[in-house]
């Protein structure tokens, strides 16, 4: 093969089912412009045969193995090591549609970027928590359309389930920090730095993400807690969207105080709430259980992501509690 155009980076610990969906999905690609750079972070279930299958047949693979040092350390290795005009970064719990590199192709040749993402969907193998977990992640209802909608209230930032940047950005801007939401920073000292950011909507994945409610939560809260540390590196950064959860998490235990202790009529905006996203799912994916399922998957989201928010937000501005945000980068990069 020649020097592919796209360089395709995983991370992947101990994620063997998973990687064999993913390069199934690259396989049947149907054009094969690019290569696929996995970097083993240190996992001991490791998918060296699954790489070695999917090399046979004719998938262009390099595998690495290294010590677990945490996922952005494994993704700049790979950049490292890549040989690609552009880096793709996919979890390794995604799926890749068959015309992704096509219509990235087309799409770029139409709007040339630096920077792109796209969204991501559920397929229909999912199960259907995890077709619940994909709706509320991705409803404008939920999260203010900010991972991909076609309604958006903030700014369009790339994510690393799919995302990609071309070779001079990685020259200019340098690699990811081993922090929470690092696809967040690195998309924001990307924009800093003067590049060209945007959506490609046509080109998505399938994202099966986490495949039970608690995982979910971690998930979520991690994520709002990140938020905060975004805020210190960023000062502008927070917008109004990433309060809203807060403000649910805060919103529901008054209302929930006062339908107790005034009138049971102080629940009734919870309850329409969370009715428009049982229906908004259900019409979307043609399911009642789904729709049922979204309920528990919005109120896990925004519960979650909201007291994160609130802890870190009181820990880290409100008590100034904690290392500043250099020691603990510092930290978290084995330093």
């Amino acid at each position: 093969m020649d020097k592919p155009k796209y360089s395709v980076i995983v991370p992947v610990y101990n994620r063997v089912a998973e990687f064999k969906d993913l390069t199934d999905s690259l396989l049947a690609q149907t054009v094969n412009n690019f290569e696929l750079v996995l970097v083993e972070d240190g996992s001991t279930d490791t998918c060296g045969h699954i790489a070695e299958d999917a090399c046979g047949k004719g998938l262009a693979i390099s595998y690495f193995w290294k010590e677990n040092e945490g996922r952005s350390i494994a993704r700049n290795y790979g950049m490292e090591r890549a040989g690609g005009e552009y880096f793709v970064f996919f979890d390794s719990d995604c799926v890749i549609p068959p015309a992704y590199f096509e219509t990235l192709d087309k799409e770029l040749a139409a709007n040339p970027l630096d920077c792109f993402g796209g969204p991501d969907a559920a397929h229909e193998s999912f199960t259907d928590t995890q077709k619940a977990i994909n709706y509320s992640m991705t409803s404008f209802l939920t999260t203010g359309g900010i991972r991909g909608g076609k309604i958006s209230m903030e700014k369009f930032t790339p994510r690393t389930f799919n995302m990609g940047f071309s070779r001079e950005v990685y020259e200019q801007v340098g690699g990811f920090r081993e922090m929470f939401s690092e696809d967040i920073d690195m998309s924001t000292r990307i924009r800093q730095a003067g590049f060209s950011i945007g959506l490609v909507r046509p080109a998505f994945v399938w994202h099966k993400r986490r495949v039970d409610f608690r995982k979910f939560f971690r998930q979520v809260y991690v994520f709002g807690m990140s938020r905060i540390t975004l805020k210190l590196l960023y000062p502008g950064s927070l917008k109004a969207v990433h309060l809203l959860p807060a403000a649910f998490v805060l919103g529901c235990m008054a209302l929930i105080v006062l339908g107790i202790c005034v009138s049971p009529w102080f629940l009734l905006p919870i309850g329409v709430y969370f009715a428009a996203i049982a229906v908004g799912a259900c019409i979307e994916n043609h399911s009642v259980k789904i729709g049922l399922l979204a309920v528990p998957a919005a109120a896990i989201q925004l519960g979650g992501y909201g007291l994160g928010f609130i802890k870190a937000y009181t820990l880290k501005i409100l008590l100034r509690r904690g290392r500043n945000i250099e020691e603990e980068l510092t930290i978290r990069k084995g330093k």
